[in-house]
């Protein structure tokens, strides 16, 4: 059977791609080929997901879709055995290489189609975002192909590549804010005297159930704060607390931070 999807790279946003696909019935077991160098990750993912692996990215270069997930120093690798005209070229290439414009990635696969994606690790288990930015050559086929893809593993967004730096300092780096703040809230209520274990239920729970109220209502936060927030309470003790320490304007220059260093990184 012909190879329908081509993974180059076999890590962990690899792995969470594929699963979603074969539990989502988009891809057969059989319709993927997965490249990694380490025979163990290789053994792994054959004998979990019932997937085809190999060593040789040749193999998976000639595949329907490639989809690039391997480190970025690797991709002169795949422009090299891509060059070989007698190989099979791919209808779509979708990357998710942290930093590697369109520009580069044209160049490396010209006449072919190429979508720049920029997921995050909640997709690991299916929730989370990504954002995606299509390529000169792109189609409203290739573009709603790799939507799909990626809706497997929750919400996709498009912007114009010149905002991906912006999607990897909010939801690409974002993850690790909201475990911070977790991880505070829960130091917080042990600091008041709750045991660990409760004290960090209580975090996760009160960050997911704020979440789920924010999408489901449609209200925005500063509603949602205002409410909770009774005069004199003990909310608006603890938002005035939060202010005091820069709490907003920690996490808006994190942000800004981040964009900046995934500038630099697409530079280098």
């Amino acid at each position: 059977m012909s190879i329908k999807l081509g993974i180059l790279g076999g890590g962990v946003m690899a792995e969470a791609i594929l699963s979603r696909l074969i539990t989502a019935n988009i891809y057969a077991t059989d319709e993927i080929l997965v490249s990694d160098p380490l025979a163990q990750r290789r053994d792994f993912l054959q004998q979990k997901y019932g997937i085809r692996a190999t060593f040789e990215n040749r193999s998976v270069v000639a595949s329907d879709i490639l989809l690039l997930a391997i480190k970025p120093q690797v991709l002169d690798l795949v422009i090299a055995e891509m060059a070989n005209e007698s190989l099979q070229k791919p209808s779509l290439v979708i990357s998710i290489l942290a930093g590697v414009p369109l520009a580069r990635l044209e160049a490396a696969f010209p006449q072919i189609p190429v979508v720049r994606a920029m997921p995050n690790t909640p997709a690991t288990v299916g929730a989370g975002i990504t954002a995606i930015a299509p390529g000169k050559k792109v189609e409203a086929s290739h573009l709603n192909l790799a939507k799909s893809i990626f809706a497997a593993v929750g919400e996709v967004v498009e912007v114009p590549e010149t905002l991906m730096d912006a999607v990897t300092g909010l939801s690409g780096s974002g993850p690790a804010y909201v475990a911070i703040a977790i991880e505070a809230l829960a130091d917080g209520g042990v600091a008041a005297g709750l045991s660990r274990t409760v004290a960090m239920q209580l975090a996760l729970a009160t960050v997911f159930g704020t979440t789920k109220l924010l999408q489901e209502s449609g209200l925005h936060p500063a509603e949602l704060k205002d409410r909770v927030s009774s005069p004199g309470g003990t909310t608006i003790a603890g938002v005035i607390e939060l202010e005091s320490a820069g709490f907003r304007s920690a996490l808006i220059e994190a942000v800004l931070a981040a964009t900046r260093r995934s500038r630099e990184l697409g530079k280098s």
